[in-house]
């Protein structure tokens, strides 16, 4: 089975006003699912696939990556 992976990337300088991961709110989710379902429509992928929505936290150099976010 193959996996189709929607990433969200957030950045921030630093933490101080917050983490990047905490800015991907439900209304950014469901965007992000809309946006997906579109993708899918229109690229019609074959076989059984799984989707995964991760999300990408980048603060300074550090790199977080939350896998099945949402």
């Amino acid at each position: 089975m193959a996996v189709i992976v929607f990433c969200e990337v957030k950045a921030r300088a630093s933490s101080e006003f917050g983490g990047p991961a905490a800015a991907v709110n439900w209304q950014k989710q469901r965007r992000l699912r809309r946006l997906a379902a579109a993708w899918l429509a229109a690229n019609r992928p074959t076989g059984l696939v799984e989707v995964r929505f991760d999300v990408a936290a980048v603060v300074g150099a550090r790199i977080e990556v939350f896998e099945g976010a949402f």
